[in-house]
């Protein structure tokens, strides 16, 4: 069974893009950084015809707190897709590659458990330094995989939405 191919580009309208509900779970250790992700994330989608209002933030102290957010709001049934994001660094109190492998491994947890889609922009670089040169690298790097989130969340809803159709027809 072939589901539609649903890469649609930025200008084709779709009826259903108004009734998404995202959550995004942003992490407020180093925000300055991270929520440039919300933002690019928000703004390229509304490029794709989302309405302002189908978007709540949730904040959350760190990274390692995604997971449990993510549950509680798939619990809700309020949100189609629920898209996170984190900057994850070798601070020395837990070693960084241990917090990204929990955290990821615990969203996929709750996307497979709920049904609902969950995207990660939680980044680990291998060498981060609080160097101004690091802090803006990393401000435009969040941008850009903001967009690229937006992009996935765009595509995902409509497979989603194409598999919800499919399922009504059989």
């Amino acid at each position: 069974m072939k589901i539609k191919n649903t890469t649609s580009d930025n200008k084709t309208p779709s009826i259903h893009k108004s009734h998404s509900r995202i959550a995004i779970i942003q992490a407020n250790w180093h925000a300055d950084i991270v929520h440039q992700a919300s933002k690019s994330f928000i703004a390229e989608l509304r490029g794709f015809g989302y309405d302002a209002d189908s978007f709540d933030i949730n904040d959350v102290p760190g990274s390692l707190e995604i997971p449990l957010m993510a549950q509680k709001l798939s619990e809700t049934g309020r949100y189609d897709l629920i898209m996170a994001t984190g900057l994850i660094v070798d601070g020395g109190i837990y070693r960084h590659d241990f917090v990204s492998r929990t955290v990821l491994d615990g969203m996929m947890r709750v996307q497979l458990d709920s049904d609902i889609p969950v995207l990660s922009v939680v980044l680990t670089p291998h060498h981060f330094q609080e160097t101004e040169a690091h802090m803006s690298f990393f401000k435009e790097h969040f941008v850009l995989k903001g967009q690229e989130a937006a992009r996935a969340c765009h595509q995902t809803l409509e497979n989603m939405r194409g598999l919800k159709e499919l399922k009504l027809a059989s």
